[in-house]
């Protein structure tokens, strides 16, 4: 990767597949440029995890352009709340209709946003 003028760092691509993709074009999967050696590589699966994490807490942030650190970060720090409420929610509902969880929601993020915009005219 260039840096600048003559500077130079050596970086390598990585790509995952999606689990349990079942499409069989280019969203099945994700690509990550790291600095670490090649044989680093399953380093990332925590990593892959907490990125999925931060990219299921978007869809609750509040669109912004301030450059408000303190607003930003409550904006941040509320959708982290209601990222948590959601997944407790349907937890519950989970274990109350099948008496077990799984990891794929039954109350989607989609429907709680809809209901939260319906509810409060936030969103």
């Amino acid at each position: 990767m260039r840096l600048g003028k003559n500077e130079w760092h050596e970086t390598t691509l990585i790509y995952r597949r999606r689990e349990n993709a079942e499409s069989t074009d280019y969203t099945q999967y994700s690509v990550f440029m790291t600095n670490c050696r090649p044989g680093a590589v399953h380093f990332y699966n925590s990593r892959w995890e907490i990125e999925s994490g931060y990219k299921s807490i978007k869809r609750f942030m509040a669109a912004t352009t301030s450059k408000n650190f303190v607003l930003r970060f409550f904006y941040f720090a509320f959708a982290c709340l209601l990222y948590s409420i959601w997944r407790a929610v349907d937890l519950l509902v989970q274990i109350e209709l099948t008496g077990e969880y799984e990891q794929t929601p039954l109350i989607t993020a989609e429907n709680t946003l809809t209901l939260l915009k319906k509810e409060t005219g936030i969103g």
